[in-house]
């Protein structure tokens, strides 16, 4: 891998949403509702487009990424009622400012 494919931030959260367990490149988490959790990173990225990712440490229905900014990005949990809390697993590509 070459330094720009390179994951530039990654991370592994607590269900509740208020502890980074092991990380690179994320400044902090927030905790933004059941089933939301908000990855703030380091260095910013250069624009909004990024490409999150991550998986979650349990069997739902949807799982996303939104509110992408040059600065963070939130994971959402939801099993077809309602949001829960999970522990998400992220990585997030994109170019750095």
């Amino acid at each position: 891998l070459t330094k720009q494919s390179a994951a530039k931030a990654w991370n592994n959260t607590s269900a509740d949403g208020t502890t980074i367990q092991n990380s690179f490149g994320i400044s902090s988490l927030e905790d933004t509702g059941t089933g939301i959790q908000t990855h703030n990173v380091t260095n910013n990225f250069s624009d909004a487009n990024t490409v999150p990712t991550f998986s979650v440490s349990n069997n739902v229905n949807q799982q996303w990424t939104s509110n992408l900014t040059t600065s963070s990005w939130a994971t959402r949990n939801y099993t077809g009622s309602a949001y829960e809390d999970a522990q998400f697993r992220t990585v997030c590509h994109g170019d750095l400012a």
